[in-house]
């Protein structure tokens, strides 16, 4: 039978008592061998680990036992981690730095918790998020990972964080409540430098007292996603160390042109759902006109085309920011000129999503495009912009329909404006296509996709000629035509 307080009972961390029983008992476990002290009235069971690994899963436990009332606030408040210098900031009874293993405890003399503040773990509790901002509005002597306080960007950028998710009213309701709490705590000064950036971010006060970049540009009306516009730089980091090999154009004449392009919208359009049959297609293009019975599909595959087969109209290419938006639009109204109901030349005017992706919300496809222009001209071959700008466009999602055809269209912009191969993704290469985007969507990783597009302009640098029918035949024996699950891409060598 299993004895009363048997060593299987025992926690990771065991904490020192001041009465008399469980301080003989705990002794008697340590001459035994059954714990060991790693702390001022810290012991563990875990004889494995380092003091330091235990010490910092288990910190918060420590902090609501040892000390109880204690508010964890300032920039632990929004990290719930230590600093890079292993920090961690407490608003206590006192002033004192107390040192465990791993971690220095950096308590801060201040009041006790207030209505609103929360309960975390045992006895301790977390400032709430208006107490929070006010505390890392403080002056701190230290610096960097030793300072108790966030950078002043840091705040601007939780404060832009919560107009873009719940609006300005939310803001509005976090200044009256900071106020109240200022009130209460006596932060007058730390008020008045919160109630500047909020002033500044609803621009009723000047945006040049802000340090943050996107609260910036929330101010001056362009407000952005900030985590889109950290993946686009992923994906420029990537492009930028590698190297790509320069496939030149050999669709040169007119009807070569035309040619590659017809099957370039044909397949763009495949891929987002326009199916017809390839004799189908070359009719409506031939003859310029859409089947009565499908006028809208009919009309996405002529938009596409007069993009794509117009060879001055696919030498444009951004020289700046607001041009990418003009490029952008007026290509649009092209390829959804039929569809009134997506309003074509228009960005989006409510969210989209595919599956379990949400792209870019609506209020922040300007803003988002303008930041990310910065990193495509840096970028120097045609493949890396080409590679980028499909990227970024898809990922924005900047318009209700017609985005991954227009992904595509600015693409082969890049490429044909430096007289190299433009890009055709076939239906058998769809899978592929999509999976390498949705893996630097969600994974950050960018060289899957780097890859299918590399492979993709391989097998599109054999598609050429002023002959249709052999044009065709080569994509029949390379898969094109076939469904994702019905074959692999071939790359034929004529």
């Amino acid at each position: 039978m299993m004895e009363k307080n048997s060593p299987l009972h025992l926690q990771e961390i065991i904490f020192g008592s001041p009465d008399s029983v469980t301080s003989r008992r705990i002794s008697k476990w340590e001459d035994d061998g059954i714990v060991r002290k790693i702390a001022s009235r810290i012991y563990t069971s875990n004889f494995e680990d380092t003091p330091e690994d235990i010490i910092q899963r288990n910190i918060f436990p420590i902090l609501g036992n040892l000390y109880p009332g204690a508010v964890l606030s300032h920039r632990s408040a929004f990290e719930f981690k230590p600093t890079a210098s292993g920090q961690l900031f407490v608003t206590y009874k006192y002033t004192k730095k107390i040192k465990l293993p791993g971690i220095t405890i950096r308590f801060i003399e201040g009041a006790g918790a207030i209505d609103g503040d929360t309960s975390f773990s045992g006895e301790l509790m977390v400032s709430q998020q208006e107490r929070a901002l006010l505390e890392n509005l403080q002056v701190s002597r230290q610096t960097g990972a030793d300072s108790k306080t966030l950078a002043y960007p840091q705040i601007e950028e939780k404060l832009e964080q919560i107009i873009r998710v719940n609006g300005e009213d939310e803001l509005n309701a976090v200044r009256d409540r900071t106020r109240e709490i200022a009130e209460e705590l006596g932060m007058h000064k730390e008020f008045e430098k919160l109630n500047k950036i909020i002033s500044a971010l609803l621009a009723t006060r000047s945006a040049k007292e802000l340090k943050s970049p996107v609260a910036a540009a929330r101010a001056v009306g362009l407000p952005y996603d900030p985590a889109r516009v950290q993946l686009f730089e992923i994906l420029f980091r990537e492009l930028k160390q590698q190297e790509f090999k320069n496939r030149e154009e050999q669709n040169t004449t007119t009807q070569a042109y035309r040619n590659f392009a017809f099957y370039e919208s044909y397949f763009s359009n495949y891929i987002e759902g326009t199916v017809f049959e390839i004799d189908t297609a070359k009719q409506i293009i031939a003859t310029q006109q859409p089947l009565p019975a499908r006028n809208e599909d009919s009309h996405d595959v002529l938009g596409t085309y007069q993009l794509v087969s117009n060879r001055q109209e696919m030498k444009i290419i951004p020289y700046s920011g607001e041009n990418l938006l003009d490029i952008l639009q007026y290509r649009h109204e092209i390829l959804l000129s039929a569809r009134t109901d997506k309003n074509p030349g228009k960005f989006k005017n409510k969210n989209n999503q595919a599956g379990n992706t949400s792209f870019v919300e609506m209020e922040l496809v300007r803003g988002t495009l303008l930041q990310s222009f910065d990193f495509y001209k840096a970028l120097v071959h045609p493949f890396a912009k080409a590679a980028y700008m499909m990227f970024v466009v898809s990922e924005v999602h900047p318009f209700l329909d017609g985005n991954g055809r227009m992904a595509r269209v600015m693409m082969n912009a890049e490429l044909s404006s430096a007289g190299h191969t433009k890009i055709i993704i076939p239906t058998v290469y769809r899978e592929d296509y999509l999976g390498a985007l949705r893996r630097l969507t969600r994974n950050n990783d960018p060289k899957v996709y780097i890859r299918m597009l590399e492979r993709a302009q391989a097998f599109s640098h054999t598609i050429y000629g002023s002959d249709m029918d052999a044009m065709e035949a080569i994509l029949n024996q390379s898969n094109a035509f076939k469904e994702s699950n019905e074959g692999v891409l071939k790359i034929i060598e004529k």
